[in-house]
């Protein structure tokens, strides 16, 4: 009898361990951590200087003294060095008519370096890949780039692939969400995710103002990384998600609309960026903000906030308009030690330094990117990382925030955990002098040689002198 009684006391706490040690370990394998990453260095062959710039400009014949005078001023003020990188068929002088192999060579390129190299360094084999996704925006080719990647490394026969198109650039933290979902439902799993863009196709050779200043801004890069859930795995990676947060704005026209592959006036195809993108963007990052600030700061910080607004708020309703007092901020530095931001120009940058009260030091990785490697798409967030990690930032247990803005218009961000200190074996960033940066001087030297654009106003004799 005591038996009875002592079985039926301990089986259904049993039952409830069982479950209880079912669901951690679920948990557990739940996690979503990034093993390793490798950036693409093009050859130094491909490195677009002030003069080749100038000569690529100079023989679009569909370009007049205002136009010249408008990249002028773009170029200068793009924060975009002399030594980034741009696809063959530029050098070559086809970037009127490139064909589809020239595509395919810039992707295989890109994808023999990176990937190759990923591989070697972190001692895993293709075919232990269960996962791959990869993101390239404008170009897509048949067989997908995905099957490509496949092809090239012989992966098995069971590996699931996705390959994301139209994304822009915030595409690589939606292939990142994307392995984040799958890891979720199973175990054990190892990811491999491509991230770039195909200029080859996308080089645009009219005279539309919104559509030349994607020429000035995009230039050639990738990174590809692997992620994993495996616990046994945790201890050699490098970072840990801990949170992602996605803002889409697509329902709007004015956001749909900023951002667009389109043709111009005379049938060219091109990628408009639009006046109202500033605005658009401020915008989602403003309701992207609010979502993932709940979730990554301390609550010191949140109630801090929410008295000072309170208080001001108070304040107004008292005395009126005649109450002037400065709109409270929240401080991201209470639960953010690194900021990864997204390059897509110097007036980005600053605009999401000053909406997150960042320093020099907060927002040099993403200045030194947008200087060396320029604006690189989905990836710029990679080499942001990498510089940081070549500087040796990163340190175990610091927070790192990531924020991306892309075509839709979206606004995507997510936070990671440094597992472990980082000391930038393998980094691109340690072949290009890393000692040397930030380097004394931004200053672009097209004023210098170009300048004297601005002197002309008679067309007749700017011709001539073309």
């Amino acid at each position: 009898m005591d038996y009875v009684l002592t079985t039926m006391f301990f089986l259904p706490l049993f039952f409830l361990l069982c479950i209880l040690l079912k669901i951690l370990d679920k948990r557990r394998h739940q996690n979503c951590y990034l093993l390793d990453y490798q950036l693409y260095k093009p050859s130094d062959d491909r490195k677009l200087s002030t003069e080749l710039s100038g000569d690529i400009i100079m023989r679009n014949k569909n370009l007049g003294l205002n136009e010249y005078k408008f990249l002028l001023k773009a170029i200068v003020s793009s924060g975009i060095g002399e030594e980034t990188y741009a696809p063959k068929m530029v050098f070559e002088g086809r970037e009127e008519n490139p064909n589809h192999d020239d595509a395919i060579q810039e992707m295989e390129e890109f994808f023999q370096d990176s990937i190759g190299k990923l591989f070697q360094r972190t001692g895993i084999r293709p075919d232990n890949i269960d996962v791959l996704v990869v993101n390239v925006s404008m170009f897509a080719s048949m067989p997908s780039l995905s099957g490509r990647i496949i092809n090239r490394y012989k992966m098995r026969e069971d590996v699931k692939s996705y390959n994301l198109s139209g994304m822009g650039c915030s595409a690589s933290l939606i292939s990142i969400n994307l392995v984040q979902s799958i890891f979720k439902s199973n175990k054990n799993k190892l990811a491999l995710v491509v991230t770039s863009e195909c200029l080859t196709p996308n080089w645009y050779t009219g005279n539309d103002r919104s559509m030349i200043l994607s020429n000035c801004l995009f230039r050639t890069g990738g990174c590809a990384m692997i992620l994993t859930n495996k616990p046994s795995l945790a201890h050699k990676s490098m970072f840990k998600l801990k949170v992602m947060v996605r803002t889409h704005h697509g329902s709007k026209d004015e956001a749909y609309g900023c951002c667009l592959q389109t043709e111009d006036a005379q049938d060219r195809v091109g990628f408009h960026l639009g006046k109202t993108l500033p605005k658009t963007a401020t915008r989602a990052f403003v309701e992207n903000l609010k979502e993932i600030a709940p979730k990554i700061l301390p609550m010191r910080e949140l109630l801090r906030f929410a008295t000072l607004s309170l208080a001001r708020k108070t304040l107004q309703n008292i005395f009126g308009k005649s109450f002037n007092a400065t709109r409270p901020t929240i401080n991201f530095k209470t639960g953010i030690d690194h900021f990864c931001l997204h390059t897509g120009g110097k007036a980005v940058i600053d605009a999401v330094a000053q909406s997150l009260n960042l320093s020099q030091f907060d927002i040099e990785p993403a200045r030194m990117t947008l200087h060396r490697f320029g604006n690189t798409s989905a990836s710029s967030l990679w080499y942001v990382l990498g510089y940081m990690e070549a500087k040796k930032r990163l340190k175990k247990g610091d927070s790192l925030f990531m924020i991306s803005f892309g075509a839709g218009f979206k606004c995507n961000s997510c936070v990671w955990e440094v597992v472990r200190d980082l000391e930038g074996d393998g980094n691109v960033w340690n072949e290009c002098n890393i000692e040397d940066y930030p380097p004394k001087t931004l200053e672009n030297p097209f004023m210098a040689k170009y300048g004297w654009i601005q002197d002309h106003e008679d067309i007749e004799t700017f011709k001539s002198l073309k």
